[in-house]
């Protein structure tokens, strides 16, 4: 199956996610997207590698939160401040996958999560040997 979607996500959490250290995205909202998806590192303008969304857990409580952070690496002083009390929802991450080599892509004003891939990105994550 060829990657249509990218997700955009931050350093240092794209990095542990590669390296499969985390294995929770936290976020505010719950995602009904499974599958393989593309890895874009937030302002990098490049596709650095991929993963599968096997599912997403319901809105988790601070004490569900520091039970699980061996999956998602919050802080702890961070979730028992409340600081991180909006991203309680964990997208559950498998088989993450760098690329050798990064791939460029083109940012569409405004996505802030999610970025459709064209053709050339998705032919080339093909090429690469990351497709489901």
């Amino acid at each position: 199956m060829i990657i249509t979607k990218g997700l955009i996500i931050a350093t240092p959490h794209i990095e542990r996610i590669m390296s499969g250290e985390k294995t929770w995205e936290m976020r505010s909202t719950a995602t009904k997207q499974r599958g393989s998806v593309a890895l874009i590192r937030k302002g990098s303008g490049q596709v650095v590698g991929t993963v599968e969304i096997t599912g997403c857990t319901e809105k988790l409580s601070r004490v569900q939160m520091l039970d699980e952070q061996r999956r998602h690496r919050i802080d702890a002083a961070d979730i028992a401040s409340g600081v991180e009390d909006n991203w309680n929802r964990g997208w559950i991450l498998q088989d993450a996958r760098p690329l050798v080599t990064p791939i460029p892509y083109r940012h569409p004003f405004g996505a802030v999560i999610w970025v459709t891939l064209d053709e050339a990105v998705q032919k080339a994550l093909v090429l690469a040997g990351h497709s489901s």
